[in-house]
């Protein structure tokens, strides 16, 4: 999973990236800036447990790639916006608008005082513009072409159902496509169908009011058009996450979180995108793995490998929260609550499966 963090400059983008990977990349304005990535461990108690009990030689969490794409100033206009990030995102599962509600006198006299309503509602537009953009230009050149292949007049009406959806200030995920539609649609990427997700930037008096500016006309946006929100004080849990480990539970603890700021964004990523994880356990190796929901055993089979889903036999199964009560696989089968499962099988998160194959 790669999720690209977008926003204006200045927003923090980089200060959550550096929190989020590890890594200690420049922050500040930048002009042109360049694009950063880096990966993050998706923390899960579970693994947690799963290791302590079978104390494998490798531990391996579920991970996701980020992308952080350079700010775009509001005055370069949506074409700019268009070059500079649609290429970028066009490889994202998802997107990140991290916008700015902190207090910083270093930051306002550049980029005034924070307005993250603002921030919000013009970047939202400035996405609709740059794929109305796109889709117009598609669209003439469409027109002014003589041969065309002969699926051209089926992708016209689709790409003009969109545009009139754009026009009428309703991004391209809104607009039902059918299978069909979405085939021969296949290679064309939008800002506005990638999904969203909203990282607010507040400071720790903030964090500890439980407020910010706007707060109530952010939520009530993100609401309206189902993106989700986290609140993240990225400079301060950036240094915390610099400390040694013994110590980042008190500091955590003192500001009143509980989560890590990579927790609460793979939380919202995975509800967003329909994500959910499944296990591998053994002396060798504990594992999780991530599919999206709704996969059947055979498919989740083949994310483990390609052979695994070509010789599928069956799959043994049991779940997380048994062996958790119970502690051991012995106890699990004597309670009956070992599974033997057919391709077919849909898989569930917090499934433990154990793949039968032969090649």
């Amino acid at each position: 999973m790669q999720i690209g963090l977008v926003g204006l400059p200045l927003a923090g983008k980089t200060t959550f990236f550096n929190l989020l990977t590890g890594a200690n990349c420049e922050t500040g304005f930048t002009g042109a800036g360049e694009v950063h990535l880096g990966s993050a461990i998706v923390p899960d108690a579970r693994i947690d447990f799963l290791s302590g009990l079978y104390k494998p030689r490798k531990t391996i969490y579920a991970q996701i790639q980020f992308k952080d794409i350079p700010g775009v100033r509001s005055d370069e206009g949506a074409s700019n916006l268009a070059v500079k990030l649609l290429d970028e995102v066009r490889g994202a599962d998802a997107l990140v608008q991290v916008v700015r509600a902190f207090n910083s006198d270093e930051v306002s006299s550049v980029a005034g005082e924070p307005n993250p309503f603002r921030e919000l509602s013009d970047f939202a537009a400035e996405l609709l513009l740059a794929d109305m953009g796109a889709i117009e230009n598609r669209i003439n050149r469409m027109k002014n072409t003589r041969k065309l292949p002969k699926e051209a007049p089926a992708q016209l009406a689709v790409l003009e159902r969109l545009l009139a959806a754009l026009e009428n200030e309703q991004p391209v995920s809104s607009v039902e496509l059918t299978e069909a539609e979405q085939e021969i649609m296949v290679g064309q990427s939008f800002l506005t169908e990638k999904p969203l997700i909203l990282a607010v930037n507040i400071d720790e008096a903030q964090l500890a009011a439980g407020d910010y500016p706007d707060r109530d006309r952010v939520r009530a946006f993100a609401s309206e058009r189902g993106i989700p929100v986290i609140e993240i004080c990225a400079q301060t849990e950036m240094e915390i996450s610099q400390l040694p480990p013994e110590d980042r539970a008190d500091f955590m603890a003192d500001l009143g979180l509980t989560e890590s700021g990579v927790g609460r964004l793979a939380q919202a990523a995975y509800e967003r995108l329909g994500l959910i994880s499944f296990f591998t356990v053994g002396d060798d190796e504990v594992r999780a793995w991530t599919i999206r929901r709704g996969t059947i055993a055979k498919k989740a089979a083949g994310k483990v490998h390609s052979d695994i889903e070509r010789g599928f036999i069956r799959a043994e199964v049991f779940r997380y929260d048994d062996i958790f009560e119970l502690g051991s696989q012995v106890k699990i089968k004597e309670k009956g609550l070992f599974r033997l499962e057919g391709k077919e099988y849909v898989v569930k998160d917090g499934d433990i499966i154990n793949f039968r194959f032969n090649v």
